[in-house]
């Protein structure tokens, strides 16, 4: 599968990018249901960085990668809550 480029943001954090990427993108790939959308979860891992990121935004700072990390992170995200928002709709009006 594709990577996130290294360069854009910068050696370890495209790992965990990839990881949330790949996820959803597997997720996606698999097949979906308005049942399964509404019960995707991101990996531990994922929810860690997540946390972690957001913890130094607010107390010690970020990097410029680390804040284009969270930026990706948090655009993923919102993506996926519309999609469960949606998927939600469609069970109760099914």
């Amino acid at each position: 599968m594709s990577q996130i480029s290294t360069e854009a943001l910068g050696g370890r954090h495209c790992v965990s990018i990839t990881k949330a990427y790949e996820e959803v993108i597997e997720f996606i790939a698999a097949g979906t249901s308005p049942r399964s959308m509404m019960n995707f979860q991101a990996s531990d891992e994922v929810k860690e960085r997540m946390v972690d990121l957001t913890y130094r935004e607010k107390t010690t700072g970020l990097s410029l990668e680390e804040k284009a990390e969270l930026d990706h992170y948090l655009r993923l995200e919102h993506l996926m809550r519309l999609a469960q928002v949606r998927a939600r709709q469609d069970v109760a009006n099914a």
